[in-house]
């Protein structure tokens, strides 16, 4: 079975083959929930990844807090929203990660659409 959709210019689909290619990345990441995984992947980040046998690629991505990447290869942004929290993130640090802004530079933009935190 292949995956079928339209492509979007700037969308990564995140379906079928996509889940399977980020599993060990996804699981990575669930794991934050646990206060015991969070503290352990701060004292050993790299060895963490590779508990949970992450790709090379997927390891260098993580280590440079590229979550852009991470999506490429496979993560879910629901699982990498844990990961955004374990660095101290937020979601307008991610969209503004996402579209190439500071983080100032996305809320101003979120306000001029009228989707801003001042905005509801």
């Amino acid at each position: 079975m292949s995956s079928t959709h339209r492509e979007i210019p700037g969308t990564i689909f995140f379906d079928g083959p996509m889940s399977t290619k980020g599993y060990p990345l996804n699981k990575m990441c669930y794991s934050f929930n646990n206060a015991d995984a969070r503290e352990a992947f701060k004292a050993d980040e790299a060895g963490y990844c590779d508990k949970f046998g992450l790709t090379e690629a997927q390891k260098e991505a993580i280590l440079k807090r590229d979550l852009n990447e991470l999506l490429r290869l496979g993560g879910s942004v629901y699982y990498l929203a844990k990961f955004a929290g374990l660095l101290g993130l937020n979601m307008q640090d991610i969209g503004g990660m996402q579209t190439g802004r500071t983080k100032e530079e996305f809320q101003a933009y979120l306000d001029s659409q009228g989707r801003g935190k001042n905005n509801g």
